[in-house]
């Protein structure tokens, strides 16, 4: 059985969209993930072109370092036993800051990927981000949304999202890394957010000197440093709100 989320208009009550699903800020495995992307315009970003337009004037207005880039947004995403599938259109990334900052965030759905990154000693490392970005001084793990080269025969290819963002922010290479056993989910205010371990065999302290080497040479200076997350504690760091059921269900487990 699939729990569907159609989202068609943004005004649409959207306030059982994810029954069936586990609850919100909770880690659960899923059997996989099969994102499919549409052709032509994604039904919310031609109701809000408008708004959209406005919103990014102000958007630049105050931090003037923002590209509009292109990204995949969900327009249907379904859960069950096969895992997590939908479909989606390549956004403009001013109609996801957009929808972002809507109180209800109705008329679509941000999934992306989360490479949680392993060291050898127990811990995990995060980056944080740079002033200049979307999500100033935030820390979490080294991912981005899925964008257009992630797409492969019409479809988001999730791992090779991972590799890449880890590659560009990190300088890390997943190759190199064990990747743990399965895919794991969480959401919450209608983003999705899809999980895999990677434990390199490195201490926290030997990958944080290997980023902030990478900080020195790397193209896009996106971070602002690493840091070594050691514990659950939600007020060790400036955590973007998905880091928190992360955090959670992987010291909880690792203490088990």
């Amino acid at each position: 059985m699939k729990t569907n989320l159609n989202v068609n208009f943004p005004n649409t009550d959207f306030s059982d969209d994810f029954a069936g699903w586990p609850p919100e800020a909770t880690v659960f495995p899923i059997a996989g993930v099969d994102l499919k992307v549409l052709p032509g315009t994604h039904p919310f970003v031609a109701a809000e072109e408008t708004a959209i337009r406005e919103n990014w004037v102000k958007e630049t207005a105050a931090n003037p370092a923002l590209f509009d880039g292109r990204l995949v947004f969900q327009r249907q995403l379904s859960f069950g036993e096969d895992g997590i599938s939908g479909e989606g259109y390549v956004v403009p990334f001013s109609a996801f800051m957009w929808w972002r900052r809507q109180p209800e965030r109705q008329g679509g759905i941000h999934i992306f990927a989360y490479p949680v990154l392993e060291s050898s000693d127990g811990a995990l490392v995060a980056i944080r981000m740079g002033a200049h970005t979307a999500n100033p001084g935030q820390v979490y793990f080294a991912a981005g949304s899925l964008e257009a080269e992630d797409i492969v025969d019409h479809s988001c290819d999730i791992e090779a999202n991972m590799r890449r963002e880890v590659h560009e922010e990190t300088g890390l290479d997943l190759a190199q890394s064990v990747a743990g056993q399965g895919l794991y989910a969480t959401h919450a205010r209608r983003t999705v957010t899809l999980i895999r371990l990677f434990r390199f065999d490195m201490t926290a302290d030997e990958m944080v000197k290997r980023i902030e080497a990478h900080m020195l040479v790397a193209e896009d200076k996106e971070i602002a440093g690493a840091v070594a997350i050691r514990s659950a504690d939600h007020a060790a760091h400036p955590y973007n709100i998905a880091m928190l059921p992360v955090i959670d269900w992987y010291f909880g487990k690792a203490g088990a």
